[in-house]
């Protein structure tokens, strides 16, 4: 019988490797688990899923060890998934300005609890504003592409800044805004 696939997609594991496995030397497993889950978090930040994951794939292991692994890890402080939240949310912004909805999204896929990536977002968002975001994606997108002429650019660039996550509402205050601003611009031009 077949159940589930692996982290990458790749084969079929069967219930009976889903088992919690027999391990010889606990102490050799433990170290060697220690060692690989410090190796991990060398490349990338983890969260406590996504690491968990990735240290079940050995068959030198089992859940057992892995747990009190974490364990150690967030003991020491090299786990947390409340900072890695707020760390990946933060870094996010800083390099592209998307809204919440798209960096729930990203979290979600990165396996954080969805009650610690809305908290870690709260906080994001408490020091940049969604407004702010939505602005500088509009400044940007108008300085690569011009100025909307037509009704399909309009929608398109609607489109594109709810693709970025933003909410409706804020996107729609945003581009009210600017075409209030545009239109008073030509008018005073005009004169």
């Amino acid at each position: 019988m077949l159940g589930k696939r692996n982290w990458r997609g790749g084969r079929q594991i069967s219930e009976e490797e889903e088992k919690p496995r027999e391990i010889k030397d606990v102490e050799k497993a433990r170290r060697r688990t220690f060692d690989r889950a410090v190796r991990l978090l060398t490349f990338k930040w983890r969260s406590v899923a996504e690491l968990r994951e990735r240290l079940l794939e050995k068959n030198w292991t089992n859940e057992e060890i892995v747990a009190s692994v974490i364990a150690k890890l967030e003991e020491y402080g090299y786990l947390n998934d409340e900072q890695f939240a707020k760390d990946f949310a933060a870094s996010k912004i800083r390099q592209k300005p998307q809204g919440k909805r798209a960096l729930r999204q990203k979290l979600a896929l990165k396996k954080v609890p969805r009650e610690t990536a809305d908290a870690a977002l709260e906080k994001v968002f408490e020091e940049t504003p969604e407004a702010d975001l939505v602005e500088q994606a509009i400044r940007k997108r108008l300085r690569l592409k011009g100025k909307p002429e037509t009704r399909e650019d309009v929608k398109k660039f609607y489109d594109f800044l709810l693709r970025q996550g933003f909410s409706y509402d804020s996107v729609s205050g945003k581009m009210r805004e600017i075409a209030a601003r545009n239109f008073e611009e030509s008018e005073n031009t005009e004169d």
